[in-house]
């Protein structure tokens, strides 16, 4: 090979970005393959190129019945008028082919260890499906899902993405990339404050819903510096550069702490809690707030109670004050425990007692509970009342019947006497007319 080739090699390996020795050997693979078209060529033969001069040679070797090489090593390199027109068409091929290969392999070599890194790129195309950004050497793909709701990327326009995945593909690496990620958030503040891209500051937690609103936690590894300060900088500055990228987004920030309680509390922010009462045993956190801070810190469509939960990892139940009072005083109530069950014999409803006793249709339920304690008692002094307004009753008509036989009594008596009169007056009137005669 003259000083010209090599020359050439020097330039194209310039041009596509590899090193001269690994275009030396594609260019040994594509005379190997070359010579193997020739006829009466030997099966088992390799190419070499020395690096100094860029001589090639072929050496070839013998296969016995095992396919095994033996004997003494060849020298079959060929010259210009031996390859033949068949033989250099395979050679251009094959180079063509082997530097293809190189390319895609140093492109996904570039970007295989760089998953969860942020990449920024032109938007080349756009469509219902995905979006194309331009990296440089490759392209990303922006899928629809991992886009942003509502937001309308500009063709040529620069933007920021999440790198998801890299795929390997028979036509290159295959770059997904994500504007969605909660990841892009932290790296987006790595490259705004220099505390967290130094380890002082870090972010614990971040729970976003995108296009509307993120939570993140942050602690601080040195007691001097505030961490929620240096992620705000100076009149919201390094934060309101993050708000740019995201296009509008919210951005809440909110101190990490070791505490569950005050932590819960302050990843409601901005609502002021007053109570935070843990349940571990359910993996849930009762914060109670007052009465005008239950909307704020539910906030629209329960958003700033699900971005806490997601913060926290704890599942948030917020009550009010008044809400807290009524569930303890209907609480404190005591009440039957057991179910009311479909008796398949009657096809009624009846109580059945959790302890297993009596089951008690609705009528006997009604006069008394399945304890038989205070409402029995009620029950039974209900009856009792009944019983004596009854007797009562019955004494008060009987008085009355009474009464009026006495009165039926002396009204004949009276008839009696006023019968007697009359008689006496006729006989008297009797003797008086019958005188005079």
């Amino acid at each position: 090979m003259n000083d010209d080739m090599m020359e050439a090699l020097r330039a194209l390996a310039s041009e596509k970005g590899i090193s001269p020795e690994t275009l030396m050997g594609a260019l040994a693979d594509a005379l190997e393959s070359a010579y193997k078209r020739l006829p009466n060529a030997y099966e088992y033969a390799w190419a070499t190129i020395d690096p100094t001069t860029g001589e090639m040679r072929v050496t070839a070797q013998e296969l016995d019945d095992d396919g095994n090489p033996f004997g003494p090593e060849l020298d079959v390199t060929p010259d210009k008028d031996t390859l033949g027109r068949i033989a250099a068409q395979t050679f251009k091929q094959v180079m063509m082919q082997r530097l293809r290969e190189v390319d895609r392999e140093m492109k996904y070599d570039e970007y295989a260890g760089r998953e969860g890194d942020i990449v920024t790129g032109i938007i080349q195309q756009t469509d219902a499906r995905y979006t194309l950004l331009d990296l440089g050497r490759v392209e990303a793909l922006l899928p629809q899902a991992e886009q942003v709701p509502y937001e309308r990327p500009e063709p040529n326009s620069r933007l920021k993405a999440y790198i998801v995945e890299v795929r390997k593909t028979a036509k290159g690496p295959q770059i997904v990339v994500s504007r969605t990620h909660p990841g892009l958030i932290k790296r987006l503040f790595d490259l705004e404050v220099p505390e967290i891209a130094d380890g002082i500051v870090e972010i614990k937690a971040c729970a976003r819903e995108p296009g509307h609103r993120t939570k993140i936690a942050v602690w601080s590894n040195d007691p001097n510096i505030d961490p929620v300060g240096a992620c705000v900088g100076a009149r919201g500055a390094r934060v309101r550069m993050v708000v740019n990228e995201l296009r509008g987004e919210k951005i809440d920030i909110v101190p990490f702490s070791e505490d569950l309680p005050d932590f819960v509390a302050k990843a409601l922010q901005p609502a002021k809690v007053k109570e935070v009462r843990i349940h571990e045993d359910t993996g849930t956190a009762e914060v109670i707030v007052p009465d005008y801070q239950l909307s704020l810190a539910i906030g629209k469509e329960g958003q700033n109670a699900r971005l806490a939960a997601r913060l926290t990892g704890w599942r948030v139940d917020i009550k009010s004050e008044t809400q807290l009072a009524e569930e303890e005083a209907y609480r404190s109530d005591d009440w039957a425990q057991g179910e009311w069950v479909l008796d398949p014999e009657t096809g009624e409803q009846v109580w059945v007692p959790a302890d297993g006793g009596d089951a008690v249709s609705a009528e006997e339920w009604a006069l008394a509970d399945p304890e038989g304690d205070v409402d029995g008692e009620a029950g039974a002094q209900v009856d009792s009342e009944v019983a004596s307004e009854s007797a009562e009753a019955e004494d008060s008509a009987d008085d009355s019947a009474a009464d009026s036989a006495d009165s039926a009594d002396s009204a004949a008596d009276e008839d009696e006497s006023g019968a007697e009169g009359a008689d006496v007056g006729d006989a008297d009137t009797t003797a008086d007319v019958s005188d005079p005669a």
